[in-house]
């Protein structure tokens, strides 16, 4: 009987014992990287190009999004061009007209007070109505800027200090005539003092004003006459894309047309031209409402105003009776008559470039008239100046303020002959500006209606050429 051996140890002459392998353990696949959404379109995108359906699909999608492009860039640039010529008409050029008013307003309201002060007991009715409605005027000029000024901007300061100073030149004026009345020779000074708050202080405020509300006008005749240069280069971009769908048409399938395409094509040409045509003539209409009407103004208002500071000077040379005078090198003049000769010097400069301004003999007529009148004037001025010099102040008054052949006549000549001037070159403005401003009001719309029915073309005549696929 054999029993198996209880010992732990290896019999004698058997060999080393073997390891005993571990078991194999297999690595966890590696998930894929996940791709970004761009990516996989892009593939998708590749994958649909090899195909001929996938390419018409593409090319219909690219027509769309071109055609749709350019009637919305279209549709906005016109949009913003319309508004700022809508504004060059109905905002800034009457606001600018009415701060020039202010000016002259102002001007006028200091030429009659002076008058009126020369007259002293015999002043006109007139001469005191027009006083008090030029005062009138420009409180309410200055009621409409401060409405339509910017708040924290220059104007709005301007007006604001017109509106202190206005009642105080008033007050002034109201002291000068009191102590005239009376025979105090403390009137002239009073009125001197308002002259000076107004010819330092509030007429410089009032050209501030002026000159601000013409850089708005610049300002819209600038964003409203350039070219719509990326509506026209999509327009084109557009046209050309069309070009090439059609002729990728006919290579592949040897039909000369294709509706859609045709449709779409003639859209977009005629939305083009429309573009191209309708905006060159607003912008001729606008220029010409600049160059012959804003430009014209401008000269004129300067004129007038040169007239009226003309006038004041040549009254308060007899009111201030050589108490203020200037030194220009070692010369010493009579402060109003340096100044009248001044201005006098600036209206005929300022009429000389309105009549060369001047397109039509509506407008020249009363420019030529005004040059006549100031002749005139200069040469009663001289005679008055003369006789002021000589010592006879009452021949001098009355060749300034006589009932004849005064200096007086010839500058209400002037006034009236430049109001009329003003008064055609504002008609002729707003025609110009008008019908600048027409040329473009149906191109946002009609643009971008034009573009949606171009689009759809395309779509209809790439989904003709799919439904052949199917």
């Amino acid at each position: 009987m054999t029993h198996p051996p209880t010992s732990s140890t290896a019999p004698p002459g058997a060999g080393p014992a073997l390891p005993v392998p571990a078991p194999r353990t297999t690595p966890a696949p590696q998930p894929a990287p996940r791709r970004s959404a761009f990516v996989e379109g892009a593939d998708r995108l590749r994958a649909a190009a090899t195909t001929e359906p996938g390419r018409l699909r593409l090319i219909g999608a690219v027509l769309a999004a071109l055609i749709v492009a350019f009637g919305a860039v279209t549709a906005w640039q016109m949009s913003d061009r319309a508004a700022a010529a809508d504004d060059v008409l109905h905002r800034s050029q009457p606001l600018s007209s009415s701060a020039a008013d202010i000016y002259r307003s102002l001007a006028d309201a200091n030429t009659a007070a002076s008058s009126g002060f020369l007259a002293g007991g015999q002043e006109t009715a007139a001469s005191r109505t027009t006083y008090e409605q030029d005062i009138r005027n420009a409180a309410e000029g200055l009621v409409n800027a401060a409405a339509n000024s910017e708040p924290g901007s220059p104007s709005e300061a301007a007006v604001a200090k017109l509106n202190r100073l206005l009642p105080e030149y008033k007050g002034l004026v109201e002291r000068a005539r009191v102590y005239n009345r009376q025979g105090y020779p403390v009137g002239g000074a009073y009125l001197r003092y308002a002259n000076d708050k107004m010819q330092h202080e509030m007429l410089p405020a009032a050209q501030q004003l002026y000159t601000k509300e013409n850089a708005r006008l610049a300002s819209d005749y600038s964003d409203a006459t350039p070219y719509p240069w990326a509506a026209i280069a999509l327009g084109l971009l557009a046209l050309a894309a069309l070009a090439w769908a059609q002729l990728r048409h006919y290579r592949r399938t040897n039909r000369v047309l294709n509706h859609g395409l045709v449709a779409a094509s003639a859209a977009t040409v005629v939305t083009l031209l429309w573009l191209v045509v309708g905006h060159s003539i607003a912008r001729a209409g606008l220029d010409d409402s600049y160059d012959h009407g804003v430009r014209s103004l401008n000269v004129l208002q300067d004129a007038r105003i040169a007239s009226l500071k003309a006038r004041g000077n040549e009254n308060l040379s007899l009111v201030a009776r050589g108490a203020e005078t200037v030194k220009v090198g070692d010369q010493t003049y009579d402060t109003y008559y340096y100044d009248f000769d001044k201005d006098m010097d600036a209206l005929g400069k300022g009429l000389a470039r309105a009549a060369a301004l001047a397109d039509d003999p509506g407008g020249r007529k009363p420019v030529v008239a005004a040059q006549g009148n100031m002749k005139v004037w200069k040469e009663r001025h001289a005679g008055a100046r003369h006789s002021d010099e000589d010592g006879d102040y009452a021949a001098a008054l009355a060749k300034v303020i006589g009932p004849k052949d005064a200096t007086g006549e010839c500058f209400d000549s002037v006034d009236a002959n430049l109001k009329t001037a003003l008064d055609h070159e504002q008609r002729e403005f707003q025609q110009q500006a008008a019908d600048g401003r027409d040329a473009m009001s149906g191109l946002p719309i009609g643009t971008a209606m034009l573009g949606v029915a171009a689009a759809a073309g395309a779509l209809s005549g790439i989904g003709r050429r799919l439904s052949e696929y199917r």
